[in-house]
């Protein structure tokens, strides 16, 4: 194949075209969730809680209401992360092993306005509820509470589907055809 072939291969269906980006729905963005999850329990548990034990600090002794110290330096962690990678890759390592990623739903590179209210914000509120997260299982473009605050959507990098297009019935093509009745 020639390069330009490739070219035009790789690239991103248009508006006009028959395909769109599949979303990714919840169990493919579940695993890559959780795949971060333990990347960053990982960095937290070789980084975060040597520094509290060399401190003297308590790990699991709650601070203010809920949170411990530590609790509240994996928190940040976690939040961090999700930021920077969503911001600087658009997608986090779970992400990337999944094949998937973070898109502006009007195909904008994604800025730190909405990348901090995503990952910030959004995800902060998600983590608390955990009930916001399922919102992907019913809403069409599989969003979920934070996507909606966002604007965003998680897609599959290189799976593309059929737009779904609404056929007329006979009666509503002639409806068409005949205009607006007065």
């Amino acid at each position: 194949m020639t390069n330009e072939l490739l070219n035009t291969q790789r690239s991103i269906p248009t508006e006009h075209s028959l395909f769109q980006p599949k979303f990714a729905g919840f169990w493919v963005r579940l695993w890559a969730f959780l795949i971060d999850l333990l990347l960053i329990s990982s960095i937290s548990g070789i980084f975060v809680k040597p520094i509290f034990r060399l401190m003297d600090m308590a790990i699991n002794k709650p601070f203010a209401f809920l949170f411990s110290p530590y609790k509240v330096a994996a928190l940040l962690l976690l939040l961090l992360y999700f930021i920077l990678m969503t911001k600087l890759a658009g997608q986090t390592v779970g992400k990337m092993i999944m094949g998937i990623r973070v898109v502006k739903l009007n195909g904008q590179k994604l800025d730190w306005s909405t990348v901090l209210f995503r990952e910030g914000i959004g995800r902060f509120i998600s983590q608390m509820l955990w009930i916001p997260y399922i919102l992907v299982l019913f809403t069409p473009k599989k969003s979920a509470l934070h996507d909606i605050f966002a604007d965003t959507v998680v897609i599959h990098e290189q799976v593309y589907e059929k737009k779904k297009v609404h056929e007329l019935s006979p009666t509503e093509q002639h409806k068409l055809h005949e205009g607006p009745t007065v």
